[in-house]
């Protein structure tokens, strides 16, 4: 009997508040705060031969490690070497770029529903 009445008395969640496009603002700016720099694209390690006749490395087929940002700008693709000792810098940007992408997805749902919830009430206050 007591399950019964703990699961009526518990308190239930009300809905969420409606959001404003100034609330969506908001959370869109404190949520981004901390994702700065940030970066598209894709980091990759890849082996390359190089120029060079007669290189012990590349005769041997073990070739030369490097680390590469690809990208797009314009439309076109391009890549840029990144030095070793700067590759977990670079990671962390691309990783910004990903967490902030995806908030503004988040973003664009957010921000149609506050714009229609406006555009809803402003024709309600025209009927008036």
């Amino acid at each position: 009997m007591y399950g019964l009445w703990h699961t009526y008395s518990m308190p239930t969640k009300s809905p969420p508040k409606p959001e404003s496009l100034a609330d969506v603002q908001r959370w869109l700016q404190q949520q981004t705060a901390n994702l700065w720099p940030a970066a598209l694209g894709s980091l990759s390690f890849r082996r390359s031969p190089c120029i060079r006749p007669n290189c012990p490395a590349c005769l041997s087929g073990e070739k030369h490690p490097s680390h590469v940002l690809y990208g797009r700008q314009q439309g076109r693709r391009f890549s840029l070497y990144v030095p070793e000792e700067l590759v977990p810098q670079v990671q962390r940007w691309l990783d910004n770029g990903r967490a902030l992408q995806e908030l503004l997805y988040q973003a664009a749902s957010r921000n149609l529903q506050a714009l229609k919830r406006e555009r809803d009430q402003a024709s309600k206050k025209r009927e008036d």
